[in-house]
């Protein structure tokens, strides 16, 4: 049984954005639309939440409002097995978005996402320090993340 569900505020654009989602995770799949009663001034039928699975997670979408916005502080890491893989999240993330370092971004709704390549993790925490202070100094470089420059720096 699931424990935790991460829950995401859009200001009213959440169906907007999970159409979008699945545009680049093709597994997307809306589990539940739940709307806003009848009566209910102004939003009565209009989406309250979406339950949604995506890359095998389940998540929640409400439609609360302008009141809170996304940060940097809760992002969601994409775990990359090529560079083919970078460049496609990269490329769709970053439309209507921004780049930011080191493999992080905000895509067009303010949601932070880190493009990694799979073996980012192993060649930052390399037995030698000195290969893993040249694959940390290639990588602050960078806004997406290169494969080929982050081994070309470990010396591989």
């Amino acid at each position: 049984m699931k424990k935790i569900t991460p829950c995401l505020w859009f200001d009213f654009h959440a169906e907007e954005a999970i159409e979008y989602y699945g545009t680049i995770f093709p597994d997307l799949e809306i589990l539940s639309v739940n709307r806003y009663p009848e009566g209910a001034p102004g939003l009565a039928g209009k989406v309250v939440t979406l339950q949604f699975r995506m890359a095998g997670q389940e998540f929640i979408a409400i439609n609360g409002g302008p009141m809170y916005k996304f940060t940097e502080a809760v992002s969601f890491s994409i775990d990359c097995k090529n560079q083919g893989e970078i460049d496609y999240y990269w490329e769709r993330l970053t439309a209507g978005g921004e780049e930011s370092m080191c493999g992080w971004l905000k895509d067009r709704y303010g949601l932070s996402w880190q493009v990694v390549p799979t073996e980012l993790g192993s060649l930052l925490h390399s037995p030698d320090p000195e290969v893993a202070r040249k694959v940390m100094d290639a990588m602050l470089k960078m806004r997406k993340l290169d494969i080929g420059v982050l081994k070309s720096a470990a010396g591989g």
